[in-house]
Protein backbone atom coordinates (compact mmCIF):
# COMPACT_ATOMS: atom_id res chain seq x y z
CA UNK A 1 0.00 0.00 0.00
CA UNK A 2 1.44 2.99 -1.30
CA UNK A 3 1.51 5.88 1.73
CA UNK A 4 2.45 9.04 -0.14
CA UNK A 5 -0.76 9.97 0.07
CA UNK A 6 -1.03 9.68 3.70
CA UNK A 7 1.69 11.57 3.73
CA UNK A 8 0.64 14.80 1.62
CA UNK A 9 -2.62 14.46 2.80
CA UNK A 10 -1.20 14.55 6.40
CA UNK A 11 1.25 17.59 5.39
CA UNK A 12 -1.39 19.61 4.54
CA UNK A 13 -3.55 18.87 6.84
CA UNK A 14 -1.24 19.63 10.19
CA UNK A 15 -0.51 23.27 8.16
CA UNK A 16 -4.07 23.93 7.55
CA UNK A 17 -4.42 22.92 11.24
CA UNK A 18 -2.09 24.97 12.55
CA UNK A 19 -2.78 28.07 11.04
CA UNK A 20 -4.37 31.14 12.88
CA UNK A 21 -7.79 31.21 11.34
CA UNK A 22 -8.43 27.41 11.86
CA UNK A 23 -7.89 28.51 15.58
CA UNK A 24 -10.45 31.47 15.08
CA UNK A 25 -12.94 28.70 13.63
CA UNK A 26 -12.32 26.58 16.26
CA UNK A 27 -12.80 29.11 18.95
CA UNK A 28 -15.90 30.22 17.29
CA UNK A 29 -17.32 26.61 17.29
CA UNK A 30 -16.72 25.67 21.21
CA UNK A 31 -18.28 29.71 21.69
CA UNK A 32 -21.38 28.77 19.32
CA UNK A 33 -21.75 25.57 21.27
CA UNK A 34 -20.97 27.24 24.53
CA UNK A 35 -24.02 29.93 23.41
CA UNK A 36 -26.44 27.02 22.78
CA UNK A 37 -26.25 25.85 25.66
CA UNK A 38 -29.55 27.47 27.20
CA UNK A 39 -31.82 26.97 24.15
CA UNK A 40 -30.54 23.22 24.63
CA UNK A 41 -31.04 23.11 28.79
CA UNK A 42 -27.64 22.13 29.26
CA UNK A 43 -28.23 18.45 27.90
CA UNK A 44 -26.72 15.38 27.99
CA UNK A 45 -27.10 15.21 24.32
CA UNK A 46 -25.98 18.90 24.29
CA UNK A 47 -22.90 17.89 26.04
CA UNK A 48 -22.25 14.60 24.45
CA UNK A 49 -22.11 16.89 21.02
CA UNK A 50 -18.93 18.60 22.16
CA UNK A 51 -17.35 15.45 23.63
CA UNK A 52 -17.41 13.81 20.72
CA UNK A 53 -16.14 16.23 18.12
CA UNK A 54 -13.39 16.94 20.22
CA UNK A 55 -12.13 13.35 20.87
CA UNK A 56 -12.55 12.04 17.30
CA UNK A 57 -10.82 14.89 16.28
CA UNK A 58 -7.69 14.70 19.06
CA UNK A 59 -7.76 11.42 18.24
CA UNK A 60 -7.74 11.65 14.20
CA UNK A 61 -4.93 14.31 14.61
CA UNK A 62 -3.06 12.46 17.12
CA UNK A 63 -1.99 10.07 14.12
CA UNK A 64 -1.74 12.99 11.41
CA UNK A 65 0.63 14.73 13.37
CA UNK A 66 2.73 12.01 14.76
CA UNK A 67 3.50 11.16 10.76
CA UNK A 68 4.36 14.63 10.48
CA UNK A 69 6.78 14.85 12.88
CA UNK A 70 7.93 11.02 11.89
CA UNK A 71 8.83 12.30 8.51
CA UNK A 72 10.37 15.88 9.97
CA UNK A 73 12.54 13.98 12.18
CA UNK A 74 13.71 12.00 9.84
CA UNK A 75 14.77 14.85 7.06
CA UNK A 76 16.55 16.41 10.08
CA UNK A 77 18.45 12.92 10.72
CA UNK A 78 19.34 12.60 7.39
CA UNK A 79 20.57 16.65 7.29
CA UNK A 80 22.85 16.42 10.45
CA UNK A 81 24.25 13.12 9.34
CA UNK A 82 25.42 14.53 5.83
CA UNK A 83 26.76 17.94 7.99
CA UNK A 84 28.44 15.26 10.10
CA UNK A 85 30.08 13.45 7.41
CA UNK A 86 31.11 16.62 5.01
CA UNK A 87 32.41 18.56 8.34
CA UNK A 88 36.44 17.64 8.45
CA UNK A 89 37.11 16.04 11.75
CA UNK A 90 34.09 15.24 12.10
CA UNK A 91 33.73 11.32 13.64
CA UNK A 92 31.53 8.83 10.89
CA UNK A 93 30.56 6.87 14.35
CA UNK A 94 28.10 9.44 15.21
CA UNK A 95 25.99 8.96 12.25
CA UNK A 96 22.67 7.23 12.86
CA UNK A 97 23.29 7.65 16.30
CA UNK A 98 19.28 7.83 16.66
CA UNK A 99 19.13 3.77 15.34
CA UNK A 100 21.66 2.86 18.75
CA UNK A 101 20.04 1.09 21.98
CA UNK A 102 19.71 2.82 24.21
CA UNK A 103 22.77 1.07 26.17
CA UNK A 104 24.85 2.02 23.47
CA UNK A 105 23.47 5.14 23.39
CA UNK A 106 24.58 5.93 26.65
CA UNK A 107 28.32 5.00 25.96
CA UNK A 108 28.29 8.21 23.54
CA UNK A 109 26.65 10.22 26.21
CA UNK A 110 28.28 9.47 29.08
CA UNK A 111 31.55 10.58 26.61
CA UNK A 112 29.84 13.87 25.99
CA UNK A 113 29.62 14.67 29.63
CA UNK A 114 32.96 13.66 30.82
CA UNK A 115 33.97 16.47 27.23
CA UNK A 116 31.71 18.81 28.43
CA UNK A 117 32.78 18.68 31.97
CA UNK A 118 36.21 19.03 31.19
CA UNK A 119 35.69 21.87 28.68
CA UNK A 120 33.71 24.00 31.25
CA UNK A 121 36.68 23.01 33.91
CA UNK A 122 39.47 24.31 31.32
CA UNK A 123 37.23 27.08 30.74
CA UNK A 124 37.70 28.35 34.38
CA UNK A 125 41.55 27.60 34.00
CA UNK A 126 41.36 30.29 31.16
CA UNK A 127 42.06 27.44 28.01
CA UNK A 128 40.08 27.99 25.07
CA UNK A 129 36.74 25.82 24.49
CA UNK A 130 37.27 23.52 21.31
CA UNK A 131 38.09 19.52 21.28
CA UNK A 132 37.30 17.03 19.38
CA UNK A 133 35.66 13.68 20.89
CA UNK A 134 37.79 10.23 21.62
CA UNK A 135 40.84 11.54 21.96
CA UNK A 136 43.31 9.87 24.13
CA UNK A 137 46.15 11.87 23.30
CA UNK A 138 47.25 14.84 22.55
CA UNK A 139 50.71 16.76 21.75
CA UNK A 140 51.36 20.73 21.50
CA UNK A 141 53.88 22.40 19.14
CA UNK A 142 54.88 25.86 21.13
CA UNK A 143 55.51 27.47 17.62
CA UNK A 144 51.94 26.40 16.07
CA UNK A 145 49.53 26.20 19.19
CA UNK A 146 47.26 25.01 16.09
CA UNK A 147 49.49 21.90 15.83
CA UNK A 148 48.61 18.57 17.42
CA UNK A 149 48.23 14.67 16.68
CA UNK A 150 45.81 12.79 18.11
CA UNK A 151 43.80 8.98 17.54
CA UNK A 152 40.57 8.28 17.53
CA UNK A 153 38.85 5.98 20.21
CA UNK A 154 35.85 4.94 19.92
CA UNK A 155 34.20 4.88 23.05
CA UNK A 156 34.53 2.06 25.93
Amino acid sequence: MNGKWFSKFSSYLSTLTGRPPTFVLAVALVLLWAVTGPLFDYSDTWQLVINTSTTIVTFLMVFLIQNTQNRDTAAMHIKLDELIRAMEGAHNALLDLEELDEKELTRFRSRYEALANEARLALRQGNPDTDSPFIDERTHDDDDPDAKSSTFQQPK
